[in-house]
């Protein structure tokens, strides 16, 4: 090599440096960045592993068809342990440190409500699959500027009262002619407003409410609170609980109660309820917003078999959902065209999705229940299912029902 070679060699070399310093040149690696999203679950409970598990299944079929943009969907999973403090703790640590861009969190109101602030102070975008308490949402609307980040991803407790109450009114007073009606539920904040959607929604379709029980969610033994619905002999319990199913349910077949449960029975959404209440869960009438024989839209069941192709087993309610979730979020990234929190907020606003559970969209900034999932029909209504013969079997509504309503011998609840 020439001297005159060398030195253009060389100062070619040094010019490349100095454009590579002054971030001329984009790194490649930089600009296939993944996009994470922190999962933030109740990992050990049923019902809480299907939102990780279903968030990765979205993952791997959105990083398949190239991700966004080229940027691969990266699941980061937190426990919480069903802990407040600790998802605190994993919300921290999913932004400062491992630097997510989104966190799905939590089927637990409290702990969602716990991270709602967080979600403000660090503006990062947070939807929660699974918790329905209205104050999410509320908040939303109270303080828009603070508050924008969080998205209700799941039903709030007045939309989950309607819900119920619809489907009320087809299966039980048109159907069955019923009239009466004593709500139970569990202590809790997502059943407050539950409760008072109850009390205005249930005498409105023809249902009288007799009395109104709520319990501690810590409650071991249903005896006196059977025989205290028994007394008023209402024609239906309608029931909200989530984080009690098992003990109510068994106690219910065991005492032989001749009235039927329908509502919210969250851990009846579960594949395993039925084996996990040694069968007494038949006849158990829950709201879901979807299940594993409920084509709710054409995604529905390939996902559900997806799942269970690969876990083992059907989702949870919070699986469906969080399953959206990862696919809206990487949307809305797409429309966005970035990962800033506040361009994330404003294209979410604008979501418009066909997911497993309905039609996507949230409520706008003048809704109280600013960045709710929307009810009613052609969006997200929910529907009824029915554990019979060991399996869950979809009765309402109609377009979408595998069955009609089938009760245990107990059961006194017949056709006028």
């Amino acid at each position: 090599m020439s001297l005159k070679t060398a030195l253009h060699a060389s100062t070619s070399l040094i010019a490349l440096a100095g454009a590579v310093a002054l971030g001329l040149f984009a790194s490649p690696a930089l600009a296939a960045d993944p996009i994470k999203i922190a999962v933030i679950a109740e990992a050990q409970a049923i019902a809480g592993a299907s939102m990780p598990q279903a968030a990765q299944l979205a993952a791997e079929e959105i990083n398949a068809k190239g991700g966004v943009d080229g940027r691969k969907i990266e699941i980061v999973t937190y426990d919480n342990h069903s802990s407040s403090a600790d998802s605190v703790r994993a919300f921290q640590r999913a932004v400062n440190e491992d630097k997510v861009n989104a966190v799905i969190a939590s089927y637990i109101s409290e702990v969602v409500l716990a991270l709602e602030p967080w979600a403000a102070r660090l503006k990062t975008v947070m939807v929660t699959p699974g918790a329905a308490s209205n104050e999410i949402t509320k908040a939303v609307h109270k303080d828009y500027d603070k508050n924008k980040y969080t998205f209700h991803g799941y039903l709030t407790s007045a939309s989950l009262a309607l819900s119920v109450c619809d489907a009320a009114k087809d299966l039980l007073v048109d159907g069955k002619h019923t009239k009466t009606a004593v709500i139970m539920s569990e202590d809790a904040a997502w059943t407050k407003p539950l409760d008072i959607g109850y009390q205005e929604c249930l005498p409105k379709i023809g249902l009288k409410v007799l009395d109104h029980i709520r319990f501690s969610p810590d409650t071991t033994d249903f005896t006196p609170i059977f025989n205290k619905i028994e007394a008023a002999k209402p024609d239906v319990i309608i029931t909200g609980i989530s984080h009690v199913g098992v003990q109510p349910t068994v106690q219910w077949k065991n005492q032989q109660v001749p009235i039927p449960m329908f509502g919210i029975s969250s851990q009846a959404t579960n594949e395993t309820f039925g084996k996990d209440t040694n069968n007494a869960a038949e006849g158990v009438l829950y709201q879901g917003v979807s299940g594993p024989d409920l084509a709710i839209t054409p995604k529905s069941l390939p996902f559900a078999e997806a799942f269970r192709k690969k876990y083992g087993n059907f989702p949870s309610y919070c699986g469906y959902t969080a399953y959206d979730e990862v696919y809206y979020l990487a949307d809305a990234i797409k429309r966005a065209g970035s990962t800033d929190s506040d361009k994330m907020v404003a294209a979410l606003e604008k979501t418009d999705w066909e997911g497993t559970i309905g039609r996507i969209q949230f409520y706008g900034k003048n809704d109280e229940f600013t960045h709710g999932l929307k009810y009613g029909k052609g969006l997200i209504t929910g529907a009824m299912l029915q554990w019979q013969d060991g399996k869950q079997v979809p009765v309402w509504p109609k377009d979408v029902a595998k069955g009609q309503l089938k009760f245990p011998s107990f059961i006194k609840l017949t056709a006028n």
